[in-house]
């Protein structure tokens, strides 16, 4: 079930659209972080596309229905992919991207970044310390709490 305190306001939920748009932009920046770790392997291109397309939904320049098909085209990158790291980069790019569909999505870019950067034998703590440093003061406790569900507190 989903974490009523993610649904917009425009849906009957308590969200504002400037903080879902602020839950975007720290989803899409978790998402860019694990980027580099494809180091010229797997779908950049395609990952890239998605995270613009996410970018564009932020500043309000397409409609949700566009981010879900970006995210679409992200999963499917992740389903074609050849590494475990491939895979963890592109789901994560992919929630980014499904973060306009549903703002709750920002948790599984961040997630999906932990698991990318593990498959690639580096630090977790540290790219967990890298993402709490990058959240806005104003979403900074949704996320916090939201993150003890158990989904999300094991990498």
């Amino acid at each position: 079930m989903r974490d009523r305190r993610f649904v917009a306001a425009h849906r009957g939920g308590p969200l504002s659209l400037e903080h879902h748009r602020l839950l975007m932009r720290w989803a899409h920046d978790c998402a860019e972080h694990v980027l580099p770790l494809l180091e010229g392997a797997g779908p950049a291109g395609r990952l890239t596309a998605a995270l613009d397309t996410a970018g564009a939904w932020e500043r309000g320049e397409v409609r949700a229905g566009k981010a879900r098909e970006a995210a679409l085209e992200a999963h499917a990158a992740a389903r074609a992919a050849s590494s475990p790291v491939a895979t963890a980069v592109a789901r994560a790019v992919g929630h980014a991207a499904a973060t306009a569909h549903a703002a709750d999505h920002a948790l599984g870019a961040a997630h999906y970044a932990l698991k990318a950067v593990k498959a690639a034998g580096r630090s977790v703590e540290a790219e967990r310390a890298w993402q709490d440093g990058r959240l806005p003061p104003e979403v900074r406790e949704l996320v916090l709490s939201a993150r003890q569900d158990e989904r999300f507190s094991r990498v």
